[in-house]
């Protein structure tokens, strides 16, 4: 995470000494042979099952994620343990950069990060907050009944965990009219740009846009609870929704050339379902932005380092959003982004935001409770009643020793450690 905050060309400049890129603070946590044998040798699974399970490639018990499984969980249950998100979420995919050979690595032409291993993300829309997420692994064996983008939205929602209420928004990819009404059932609204050419979408209409239509032209049709909506902007705009009007009077402002040739702004008539969906759509573009401001991925020599490194990522970011909304219900002044991130780096490493370690004013060693200079008395005087002996087996045991930092009487004999057991 330090690392996220000062650049460096590589990781051994952080521990270069009377050098120009010198930086003083990573010395002062570890050696860098120890950073470099902890992060080479870190692993998230058990490595012997590891084998179990790479035996098994090619039949259904085969886990592909098995490696980064165990945090992987972790990750996602505190996601969506520690907040409860507005109304409006967003659907879309995520890519974590590696050119890996794992099975798993997606190319996307129309992605920043072309090459990479692809999340399907469910994010709230006004903050950024990663509520959910799913790795994508491939193909998947068995023919899915409704195909990938349906199962995908029905495994990101969860009413068990979230509830019910919410409007989803999501792009082309995902949505169809089966999905909208399995939604509305579940008390699920959505909302989405669609394909003429799903099942279950209208056309062939009589009266359809065509390219020669003008610029603010609407057509829209209602079936059931689905209204599908097209728009004349610059080119045609389809979208489909279970949640709003076909119109209700929104406007947009578009610079367009008068018959002089000069610009001029204009205001367009635009449907609701097309203002809300521009509004709403980038929770997962927000919350991409938020994470690479301060990212701690760096290329690595397995893939499951890339992925723990993009946990921490999502772990760092959903923290400080959750700050800032805490700081906003208490109406005080919330950190920055960065000085979020100094802040935690200074706690996690012991460090105070000047680099110094932190003192402590008083450790938690054994100090006798009363310091006698008669040797006949060394032994009895100022005991008093052990606190772990009476909490634990309500009995009194005298002791002369105590904890410096906690000031609390405990015992510190051959057969009887009270001391350590209360610090447990």
């Amino acid at each position: 995470m330090y690392m996220s905050l000062v650049s460096l060309p590589s990781l051994q400049d952080y521990w270069r000494q009377n050098h120009v890129l010198s930086v003083h603070l990573p010395a002062k946590v570890m050696t860098r042979d120890r950073f470099r044998s902890i992060f080479w040798n870190i692993h998230l699974s058990d490595p012997e099952e590891d084998v179990h399970n790479d035996r098994q490639k090619g039949t259904p018990g085969h886990d592909k994620l098995f490696r980064v499984r165990p945090l992987y969980d972790d990750i996602l249950s505190a996601c969506q343990a520690y907040y409860h998100p507005r109304r409006e979420l967003a659907v879309d995919e995520r890519m974590v950069a590696t050119k890996a050979k794992t099975g798993m690595t997606q190319y996307m032409k129309d992605k920043p990060t072309k090459w990479g291993i692809k999340l399907f993300v469910l994010a709230e829309s006004s903050s950024g907050y990663t509520i959910n997420f799913s790795i994508y692994t491939g193909k998947a064996v068995t023919v899915s009944e409704h195909g990938l983008s349906y199962d995908v939205v029905m495994k990101l929602i969860q009413p068990s965990c979230l509830g019910t209420g919410y409007h989803v928004y999501m792009d082309n990819f995902y949505t169809s009219p089966k999905l909208f009404m399995d939604l509305a059932s579940m008390k699920f609204g959505a909302c989405g740009t669609y394909r003429e050419s799903r099942k279950g979408c209208p056309r062939g209409r009589e009266n359809a846009l065509t390219k020669r239509c003008e610029r603010g032209s609407v057509r829209w049709i209602r079936e059931g609870p689905l209204v599908f909506v097209k728009w004349m902007d610059t080119r045609e705009v389809s979208v489909c929704s279970t949640i709003h009007p076909a119109f209700s009077g929104d406007t947009v402002r578009r610079r367009v050339k008068d018959r002089d040739g000069r610009w001029a702004v204009r205001d367009f008539p635009c449907p609701t379902p097309i203002v809300a969906y521009n509004q709403s759509m980038g929770g997962v573009d927000l919350s991409d932005q938020l994470i690479q401001y301060y990212s701690t991925h760096r290329k690595t020599g397995h893939w499951y380092r890339t992925m723990l490194l993009h946990f921490l990522d999502i772990a760092t970011t959903n923290a400080f959003i959750l700050h800032r909304e805490m700081s906003n219900a208490k109406q005080v002044q919330p950190m920055t982004h960065k000085d979020f991130m100094v802040e935690l780096v200074s706690q996690l490493c012991g460090m105070d935001k000047e680099g110094v370690p932190q003192s402590r004013r008083a450790d938690h060693v054994p100090v006798p409770i009363v310091t006698a200079t008669d040797a006949s008395q060394k032994a009895t005087k100022g005991r008093q009643r052990c606190k772990h002996c009476l909490q634990v087996d309500n009995r009194r045991s005298d002791t002369p020793w105590k904890c410096q930092a906690c000031d609390v009487p405990l015992c510190v004999v051959v057969d009887r450690n009270c001391f350590s057991e209360w610090h447990k």
